[in-house]
């Protein structure tokens, strides 16, 4: 059974297509959906989004953290990625990614700065999937 997906921000439509399986990060670890999954939603972490396709291929993208609802109708299931930002992997400029971790890494950063932390992991996320 395959899983109809829909990566999505407020901008655009990143991705949509069917898969067999969609390996997400929660807040609370990660979450694989397959076909004829319990209807689910859960927050999302900043990291990767990897969706297998029927002949086994992936395809990846990265969200800046977002929600995964997961519903199932009629024996459809349909997973629907709602995030701030989201990139497939061909579209990571892995250059700038780079040179944007470095200048947050040396820059003398409050321990108690999230934003900080949070762009850290955005510019992390990205290095890591596209490495």
């Amino acid at each position: 059974m395959a899983v109809e997906v829909h990566l999505v921000t407020p901008d655009r439509e990143v991705w949509s297509g069917t898969v067999e399986l969609l390996v997400a990060r929660g807040v609370e670890g990660m979450v694989g959906i397959m076909g004829g999954h319990a209807p689910l939603l859960i927050q999302l972490a900043i990291g990767p989004l990897r969706m297998q396709d029927e002949s086994g291929g992936w395809q990846e993208a990265v969200v800046d953290g977002g929600f995964l609802h997961v519903s199932c109708e009629g024996g459809a299931t349909r997973a629907d990625v709602l995030a701030a930002n989201a990139e497939l992997a061909a579209e990571i400029d892995v250059e700038a990614s780079r040179r944007r971790l470095e200048e947050l890494r040396g820059r003398d950063l409050d321990e108690d700065d999230e934003a900080a932390k949070t762009e850290i992991a955005k510019a992390e996320a990205r290095v890591a999937l596209v490495s």
